[in-house]
This record gives structure tokens, C-alpha cells and sequence, in this order.
């Protein structure tokens, strides 16, 4: 739903925000119980700690340790910048009830030119034992990218973090590992406050309260360092396909959360063709329990008179199995192309169990009316002391005279009184959507095998749908809106290549009820799946086994036969009486004159003479179908008649 370059600067906000772990922890390593005779508790302060980690290089002016055992020179080791000794065993060392850092800033580098800095403001570590902190906070934080193509500026507001584990956070990012490993917790909760950043090409993403519990992972081949090099890079420089795929697959598997809930996030966009907002009142995610899954609330996306409301979109048993299954089949492939394919595109998609939303609105701009010239004012037009002057052009001197342009306030309206001008916004229609559901099967070659769709109180203005075919002609029978209710249900067998219209009903208030079911056959994923448009490949492939129609009249037929009426000059007794003539009649003659010609064609007089149901069932004579080029090249109806079994009923 976000837009390439909004995906782009949230995902570079919100990495930001995880990077002070990082950062801070690194210049706040834990501690170990104090050894016997150790110094007194005191407090310890060293100047200008520089520590390179990869790409990442932090510095800090200044750093105290608080309520420490540790001496002056005992501390510098623990965070020399050239020294040969693990992080790890140095982390252990380290004890104090708090550190404070001033002034932490991160210079990171790349992919490509790009730079990126990050300071934040009075960061403070507290309770630093064994390598773990028990909180950490910072004041704030302002990110800065001046050089490159991602060039932006942003700020943070206050960062809440606890139960940091330092040690873990180390063996993630620098130490490798085969990926398979227990997850190891990095932090217990997290909060960022007041996020905005903005980018170069004027898209501006803001987050007002972000937080997220139990973050965690597993040590994967190139650490986490490495993968998101890889992975930031893309297909540039010695990067390839292969380590591409591998270092994404590594870091999906990898990565565990527990739950993320973010609130008031905007992305606004100022586009050549008109400003762009997007918003979102609140978004979160849960990996287990009662509420698992993913929920946002509150979308909003407006561009000048155009906008679209969702009240609540919820998406449940969201898998990332098949992206990972087809990024490590990629990663093991003998190409080294750059990108890939539409049909491993659509492979990379996750799965899907189910998507409900509520309370769609959107509304849509009318169609601008060219402007009107005002009309002249053929009086003359009261002038000022220039009308008196000598050699001032009067009206009938050839050029007209400007008016006055006409008060638009109220007769007792004050001047300054806010309420003297009105604002009237622009008129609109509206589509709306009271509730939908969406649920898919287990996929087969990235195709779901089942899929059920039901959209319940669609209404929209009737002349949307003019000139679609079918239900572009319900305005001419008087309708102004539509107020609709539809369900969609099939599955497919790829053993068997068919696909069941198990259900497929669309329900009109004041206009009636079309349902079908049916079985198509010669369907496999390879449908959907192939480099062939799917319609080319459905006519040479596809087949009808079967079909079930069934219509229900509440109101249509009657309107149809008022403006037939109308448009013949008859009654519309007289007319339905033609009407069930023609059914009786011509419509058998028209199918071929058989038994079921004559039964479709008595059904449908009853169902003129007395609009109820109609029910038209067909099955074909062979096991295979009838297929769709056979029936796109019939010669006359009767031509396939004669290859099905029909019975057709009403009322």
C-alpha cells in the first residue's frame, strides 16, 4: 500500500531508531561482580572513545561510569578502539550502576556514496551488569544524510530501551553463525517518541510513538553487519543475485518479535501533480496469542479532492515460508542475473490465511465544469478620480469597464469575524464498503489452492458502473446508487486442473440476486504462473464441465420492463405479454428447437409472466468439458446444446 520511496525512508527511520541499541550499547558495555579487593565504588570519567564496528564508527566526547570498581585506565581498555581482545570477554568486565554519555553519534557508511550520522543527545545506561543493561534512555537524536542519493534530515524524540543484552547484541551483528541457532533476546522493550524524517525528493515520514517487545535473532553466515550490507547494496557493485538472496533469506529466518505497536505514523509526499498524505492513526503486530497478526486502523490516503478512509484493515496467519523457500532456490540457482523474474516474483510472495477490513469510504472528485465567462456588465462602471482626469479612457471609448466584485458577506457580518466567511468543499461521490473478507488456502507453486471473498454493503453511484457491460444499463432503469453485497468462493485441485466456482453471488438491494456455480477444467498454477497472458492461455487450455445459474428478481425486472415500456410506446402488460411470446417461442427456435430449447424457453416464460427465480442447470456430456475455443467457435447455439444436459426451472 506505501509507495517505493515512503518504504525507503520509513525503513530508514525505523533503523535508525533500532541503531542507538547498537550504538549506546556499544559504548555501555556490562559488567561482572566486582573481584575480591577491587577498588572502591567510584565514579570514572575518559574522553574521546572512538569505536569502529564495520561500516559504523561511534564516537563519544565523553563518558562517565557511575557507582563503578573500575579504575581510569581499566575502562579505557574495555573500550580501546584497536584492542585485540573479543568484545565479549571485554563486556564482562564491565560494572556501574549508570553510564553517561552527553553527546553518542554513529557515522555510518554506505551502500554507495551514501553517508549517514546520527547523534543523540544525554544517553544514559543504567544498571550495567554481566553485559546487560537494565535500561537505557536518550534525550533525543537527529539524523542527517548529506551526501548520496538517500540525502535527508531527521529527528527523534525521547528512546526508552530495557533489558538490553549487549552480549547478544555483538554475537548478532558481528559474530557468524549457521542460522540455525536458538534465538538470542536482544532487548525486552523499546519505545521511540516523535520520529520525523525527511528526504531530498520531498517525501517526509513522521511516527509519533513507536514501540516494540522481545527483539531478538539468531547468528546467521555473514552476521547481521554483513547481511545488511549485502542486502542495503542490492545488485551493485560485486554484489550479485546469489549472495543477495542468501543474506535476505538469513536475516527473515533470523529475525524474531514479539510484538510492535506504532502510533500516528504520516507520509506525506509533495508530488509535481499535487500533494500526497498518507496516514495511519495506529499499526501493530503480534507474533502469538489472542491477538496475533497484523491490525491498522485509521488509514487515510488524500491527494487534493481525492480521498480514501479505511477504518480497520486486519491481516491474520501471515507466512514469510515461500519468500524464504524461493530466495534460497535463488540463492542456490546457477544464475547470476541481476533482479528477478515475474515468476519468481510472484514466488517471493508471502501466504496469506486471511484479510478482513472495515469502513471503506472513498471519495471521488467530480468532473470539473469548464469555467464560465462572466457576463458583461453593460452599465457603466462607477470610476475613481482617475475617470476625471484629462485623456482617461472611458467605456465607450472602447474598452470595458471593470465591476465591483460583489460582497460575499453576510449583511451583519463583522470585519475579522471568523464566521463571516464560509468554506463550502468541493462536491464529491463516494464509494463505500461496510465490511470484506478475504481467506486463502494452503498455495501450490505460489498459487492459493482456495480463496473466499465476501464484500458486504458495497454502495457506490450508479453511474460509475455506465457502459460496463450488463450492469451499465441499471442507470437507465432509474437507479442512482448501488447498494451491493457479493461473494466469491472457489478452489482449485491442481491434481485434477479444475477449479470449482463453489460459490460466486452477487446480491442488489431493490434489484435482485445472480448466483453461479460451476466447474471449469484444463486449470493448473501454471495459469497464473506463466509468461503467457492468462486469458490466451484459459481459451486453449480451459474447459466448462458444468454451470448452475440461478436469478432472483426483487425489483429490476419490473424497472426494465417500465422503460422498455416507455421507449416502445406500450403498456407494460402489452409488453410482457410480447416478452413471454418471444420466450415461448422464439427462443427455442433460436437454441435449436430441442427438448432443452423448449424447456429453457418455457422456464423463462414463466419466470416473464411472474419474475421470481429462474434456475438453468448444464453439465456437459463429456467427462473433459466442452472446451472454451469449441465454444468461441460453435456455429449456433444448438451446436452446444446438443453436447450438454440441460434443465432449467422457475419460480
Amino acid at each position: 500500500m506505501i509507495h517505493p520511496k515512503v518504504r525507503s525512508r520509513l525503513r530508514s527511520a525505523l533503523a535508525a531508531s533500532c541503531a542507538i541499541l547498537c550504538l549506546a550499547g556499544a559504548a555501555a558495555p556490562a559488567p561482572l561482580a566486582a573481584q575480591e579487593g577491587a577498588a572502591a565504588v567510584q565514579d570514572v570519567t575518559i574522553t574521546d572513545v572512538m569505536l569502529p564496528l564495520g561500516g559504523t564508527l561511534l564516537r563519544a566526547p565523553k563518558l562517565t561510569a557511575s557507582g563503578t570498581r573500575l579504575s581510569k585506565d581499566e575502562l579505557a581498555a574495555i573500550l580501546k578502539s584497536d584492542s585485540s581482545e573479543p568484545w565479549e570477554a571485554r563486556l564482562a568486565r564491565l560494572d556501574a550502576g549508570s553510564l553517561t554519555i552527553p553527546v553518542l553519534s554513529s557515522e555510518h557508511a554506505g551502500p554507495g556514496d551514501d553517508r549517514q550520522t546520527v547523534t543523540y543527545r544525554d544517553v544514559i545506561a543504567r544498571d550495567v551488569k554481566a553485559g546487560r543493561v537494565g535500561e537505557l534512555t536518550a534525550a533525543g537524536a537527529t539524523v542527517s544524510a548529506v551526501t548520496g542519493p538517500n540525502r535527508g534530515y531527521g529527528t527523534y524524540g525521547r528512546v526508552r530501551a530495557t533489558d538490553l543484552d549487549l552480549v547478544a547484541l555483538n554475537r548478532l551483528y558481528t559474530v557468524p553463525g549457521d542460522g540455525k541457532g536458538l534465538v538470542q533476546k536482544v532487548y525486552g522493550t523499546i519505545q521511540v517518541s516523535d520520529v520525523t524524517y525527511s528526504d531530498a525528493r520531498g517525501t517526509t515520514v513522521k511516527i509519533a510513538h513507536l514501540n516494540g517487545r522481545d527483539l531478538g535473532g539468531r547468528q546467521i553466515p555473514d552476521g547481521w553487519n554483513g547481511a545488511f550490507e549485502i542486502v542495503a547494496a542490492g545488485f551493485q557493485g560485486p554484489n550479485d543475485r546469489r549472495s543477495f538472496a542468501a543474506s535476505a533469506a538469513d536475516l527473515i529466518e533470523a529475525t524474531a518479535l514479539g510484538s510492535l505497536d506504532m502510533q500516528g505514523l504520516s507520509v506525506s509526499n509533495t508530488d509535481p501533480q499535487g500533494p500526497v498524505l498518507f496516514e495511519i492513526e495506529r499499526a501493530t503486530y503480534a507474533a502469538a496469542g489472542s491477538k496475533s497478526g497484523t491490525v491498522l486502523e485509521n488509514m487515510t490516503v488524500s491527494r487534493g479532492s481525492l480521498r480514501a478512509h479505511l477504518g480497520r484493515l486486519a491481516l491474520s496467519n501471515v507466512s514469510l515460508g515461500p519468500t524464504v523457500e524461493a530466495l534460497r532456490k535463488a540463492a542456490a540457482g546457477s544464475e547470476n542475473r541481476p533482479g528477478f523474474s515475474d515468476a519468481e516474483m510472484r514466488s517471493l510472495t508471502p501466504t496469506l490465511g486471511g484479510m478482513t477490513l472495515t469502513d471503506l469510504s472513498i471519495d471521488l472528485p467530480l468532473d470539473p465544469e469548464p469555467p464560465k465567462a462572466a457576463p458583461l456588465d453593460p452599465r457603466p462602471a462607477t470610476r475613481g478620480p482617475a475617470q476625471s482626469r484629462p485623456g482617461s479612457a472611458k467605456p465607450s471609448e472602447g474598452k470595458i469597464a471593470e465591476s465591483k466584485p460583489a460582497d460575499t458577506k453576510a449583511p451583519d457580518a463583522k470585519l475579522g469575524d471568523p464566521l463571516a466567511v464560509t468554506i463550502t468543499p468541493p462536491p464529491t461521490r463516494r464509494i463505500a464498503l461496510r465490511e470484506a473478507a478475504l481467506s486463502f488456502g494452503p498455495p501450490q507453486d505460489g498459487v492459493p489452492t482456495a480463496s473466499r471473498l465476501t464484500l458486504t454493503g458495497l454502495s457506490l453511484p450508479a453511474d460509475l458502473v455506465a457502459g460496463a457491460p450488463i450492469i451499465g444499463a441499471l442507470p437507465a432503469y432509474g437507479y442512482r446508487e448501488l447498494d451491493l453485497d457479493v461473494v466469491a468462493d472457489a478452489a482449485l485441485d491442481g491434481k485434477a486442473r479444475d477449479l470449482s466456482l463453489r460459490d460466486v453471488t452477487v446480491t442488489g438491494r431493490e434489484i435482485g440476486t445472480v448466483r453461479l456455480t460451476g466447474t471449469l477444467g484444463g486449470i493448473g498454477p501454471e495459469l497464473f504462473n506463466g509468461t503467457l497472458p492468462a486469458a490466451t492461455m484459459l481459451m486453449f487450455s480451459g474447459s466448462a464441465k458444468s454451470l448452475d445459474l440461478t436469478i432472483e428478481n426483487a425489483g429490476l425486472f419490473e424497472r426494465f420492463l417500465t422503460a422498455q415500456s416507455k421507449d416502445l410506446s406500450l403498456k407494460p402488460d402489452e409488453l410482457r405479454k410480447e416478452y413471454v411470446t418471444a420466450s415461448l417461442l422464439g427462443v427455442p427456435v433460436i437454441l435449436g428447437n430441442t427438448a432443452a430449447a423448449k424447456g429453457i424457453g418455457a422456464a423463462m416464460g414463466q419466470f416473464v409472466m411472474k419474475p421470481g427465480k429462474l434456475v438453468l442447470h448444464a453439465k456437459s456430456k463429456e467427462p473433459a468439458g466442452i472446451g472454451f475455443i469449441d465454444i468461441g467457435a460453435a456455429r449456433s447455439p444448438a451446436a452446444l446444446l446438443d453436447r450438454l444436459d440441460v434443465e432449467a426451472k422457475a419460480n
